[in-house]
């Protein structure tokens, strides 16, 4: 096995390919899949429904059209409200994925905002394009479910269900 050097491009982030995963197991097990999304400016989601910097999407096949799970971005379209509107986000801004009837899923860390991130020529693609999904890591609450991230006084990210 090739073991990266120094030189080398780096390696694709794993966070929209574990997003992805978790989706199709969150629907083929029956479970409604929600994503906790950090809002920042390069996130478009109905500002109105954003608590804490924080908002919680559906993303269950019956709540979204034409989801896009891409590399880069997440894009779809929802009712909120009954209103249709189209949302884009980084998959940088995932903070986890999860099934809303159990709390199985993955939390991610926080990747700090870039301001020059949002650029005009970072725009995300349009809707018709696939959207992006970020890397997510495992984190369990109960401790027999295998080993805990170590408690560096960081602050770590909190799941709120919003109904």
């Amino acid at each position: 096995m090739n073991v990266p050097s120094a030189g080398d491009p780096p390696l694709p982030s794993t966070r929209p390919y574990l997003i992805r995963a978790l989706h199709a197991w969150c629907c083929d097990n029956g479970f409604t899949p929600h994503l906790a999304v950090q809002v920042e400016v390069d996130v478009r989601v109905p500002m109105e429904f954003v608590r804490d910097g924080q908002i919680v999407l559906n993303v269950g096949m019956d709540a979204t059209q034409g989801l896009d799970l891409g590399n880069e971005f997440i894009c779809f379209k929802a009712r909120f409200g009954g209103v249709p509107r189209d949302i884009s986000v980084p998959v940088d801004r995932v903070l986890a994925i999860y099934a809303r009837e159990n709390g199985q899923g993955m939390s991610f860390p926080v990747v700090p905002f870039a301001p020059e991130a949002a650029e005009p020529a970072a725009e995300p693609p349009p809707t018709s394009v696939r959207p992006a999904l970020r890397t997510v890591h495992a984190r369990s609450e109960s401790p027999s479910d295998g080993p805990q991230p170590p408690d560096d006084g960081a602050p770590r990210p909190t799941l709120k269900r919003i109904k």
